[in-house]
């Protein structure tokens, strides 16, 4: 595509946002669960055009120039599939984010001012090789009314001009161009140079690459960085229940952000914890590499200090044995990447010292990191998962893609009335009542 036409496409989605902040939520969900019949109807089209997709990533596996991790989260099977306009379905069923009132006070009689939720307007997304982030981000943005402009990995390129185009055909009723999908790197930059048109990027990958697109945009940026998680075994863990959640962590899908990288182990449970651990882990096919003292337990590669600070994204995982909580902690805060981290413990108060301590999105208790995720926390699915801490924190669903509005019902008042040595007080009085137009007018 030329400059113009990606212009163009910023353009038209800019008039979309505009006309969709308007559509009623009935409209919207009719849309999406049309998205999501489609999606069915057409399986067979886009397996066929993933499979093109996934032939190209093995070729470039088997030359060195993929990963086994890239490949695995590019592929669409039935079940993957079905899961994907499950989420669709799911995102339809969301309370719907628009209009809700946020905030109400009477400033003063029959002067009433009220803070609304309302979309943000044109968001764009760049994203690596999972198809399935498509449909999701584009169901968030229709739900919560946004116009969105879609560029994915160049990976997965058959897959999403399909994808895309089952989406568009199936969304006529809604305003033309709320839905965009640019492919070329030189579309990407001359994205970021749109920041009168787009009100906001959400990039998904590395941190260099989410830190060159800040570099390179007035616009602002919801980053969704890598994963660097940890599970921490501390001294008063239940054993069994460790190895569960600790095995899980990595093994369940070794190539997604919540995938834990790290396990950090208390040396007073390290002998025992370890030798279970880690057969249960080389049975799976994991590659392990350990501090000097877990190799003095167990018989794994040597860690370095790359390893504390790489998200392997695969079946990879470092052990460090730590002293006590506080260790772990400053591991943590010193090598993660505020993405979900996870404590085992049956000791209330070291739960807390780590949880509270930790710098993170998400920190868990007892609980698998796998379960940082939008649709396992109920707000239908994500557009990523922001390790920021501006605006959105963690997955970011519906209400991560919504601002504000401040409306102020009166009735003639004017700002005299209330300065000066006579001036009218303000009364500042919270309201419990939702905003509707002209409710004045309507007494």
């Amino acid at each position: 595509m030329t400059e113009h036409d990606t212009e163009s496409q910023v353009t038209d989605a800019q008039q979309a946002a505009l006309r969709l902040a308007n559509v009623d939520e009935a409209t919207r969900n009719a849309a999406l669960e049309s998205m999501a019949d489609a999606i069915r109807s057409h399986e067979t089209e886009i397996r066929e055009a993933n499979a093109t997709d996934v032939e190209e990533a093995e070729a470039m596996l088997e030359r060195g120039e993929y990963t086994q991790a890239l490949v695995d989260r590019l592929k669409l099977d039935d079940a993957k599939l079905e899961s994907i306009a499950e989420m669709v379905d799911s995102v339809a069923e969301q309370e719907d984010p628009l209009g809700e009132t946020l905030d109400a006070r009477e400033l003063d009689e029959d002067l009433e001012l009220y803070k609304v939720a309302v979309p943000i307007g044109v968001v764009g997304t760049i994203f690596e090789s999972r198809p399935d982030a498509l449909v999701q981000i584009a169901a968030l943005a229709l739900k919560s009314g946004n116009a969105v402009i879609l560029k994915g990995g160049s990976e997965a390129s058959e897959s999403n001009r399909v994808l895309y185009e089952i989406i568009r055909e199936a969304t006529t009723e809604l305003p033309d161009g709320w839905v965009q999908l640019i492919e070329a790197h030189e579309e990407v930059d001359r994205l970021l140079e749109m920041d009168d048109k787009v009100d906001l990027l959400m990039p998904r990958g590395s941190s260099e690459f989410v830190s060159y697109i800040q570099n390179n945009t007035q616009i602002p940026v919801l980053g969704h960085t890598e994963g660097i998680c940890h599970v921490y075994v501390d001294e008063a863990a239940d054993l069994e229940q460790a190895e569960e959640i600790a095995y899980d962590a990595k093994v369940q899908y070794p190539a997604v952000c919540n995938a834990v990288e790290t396990l950090l182990v208390d040396e007073r449970v390290a002998e025992t914890f370890l030798p279970d651990i880690v057969e249960r882990y080389e049975a799976a096919g994991v590659e392990l590499r350990g501090d000097e003292a877990t190799r003095e337990i167990v018989d794994v590669g040597e860690a370095t200090d790359d390893d504390w600070d790489s998200e392997y994204g695969d079946l990879e995982l470092s052990i460090k044995i730590v002293s006590d909580v506080n260790e772990a902690v400053d591991h943590v805060n010193t090598h993660g990447s505020k993405h979900t981290e996870s404590i085992v413990t049956e000791d209330a108060e070291t739960a807390e010292l780590f949880m509270t301590g930790i710098d993170a999105a998400s920190v868990f208790h007892n609980a698998s990191t796998r379960f940082a995720d939008g649709y396992r926390y109920g707000l239908g699915a994500e557009v990523g998962i922001s390790t920021g801490k501006i605006h959105a924190r963690g997955p970011v669903g519906l209400a991560g893609l919504t601002t504000y509005k401040y409306y102020l019902e009166g009735d003639g008042q004017i700002v005299a009335t209330y300065a000066g040595a006579e001036s009218t007080p303000f009364s500042h009085d919270p309201l419990d009542r939702e905003w509707t137009p002209g409710r004045l007018d309507d007494e």
